[in-house]
């Protein structure tokens, strides 16, 4: 008896096909523009897409000082941090973070969207995050991907 047999792929490490992409901020709303940037990092717009392998893609954020949010959360939404003493929470709101450190705000949204484990922290290492246009990775020839053709 002569069958077509399918057999699920699972990805490793070395098999990944990993590629270099591209995006831009400029304009973007952050939190839509975060879910979308972590499942390029975290590889489920891949068909051969393995839930315990990092398979996903190395992604360059340009643009992150021009990133938008909605409604006053310039001003309401608030980043907390603790220094480890005792009377240390420190807190920013956006406006001040976006002065201050404008990548950190597309660097924290998209490593809160990754898996809370060593696979997130693995994952988080193939996000790159660059104020203005300009980027040191150009020679690994990124490609510009439209987050809308993304699901």
């Amino acid at each position: 008896m002569d069958t077509l047999s399918y057999k699920t792929v699972s990805i490793n490490k070395e098999n990944a096909e990993k590629k270099w992409l591209l995006v831009d901020a400029e304009g973007e709303t952050l939190g839509r523009m975060a879910s979308k940037v972590a499942q390029l990092i975290r590889g489920k717009h891949k068909p051969n897409f393995t839930p315990h392998v990092d398979c996903g893609d190395n992604v360059i954020v340009i643009n992150a000082e021009k990133v938008a949010m909605s409604g006053n959360k310039w001003e309401t939404k608030t980043y907390i941090r603790h220094t480890g003493f005792p009377g240390g929470q420190r807190s920013l709101t956006a406006a001040q973070l976006r002065e201050k450190r404008p990548e950190r705000l597309v660097e924290m949204a998209v490593k809160r969207m990754l898996p809370k484990n060593k696979l997130g922290s693995q994952l988080y290492k193939n996000l790159k995050v660059v104020v203005g246009t300009e980027h040191d990775y150009a020679a690994q020839k990124p490609e510009t991907i439209n987050l809308e053709s993304i699901k």
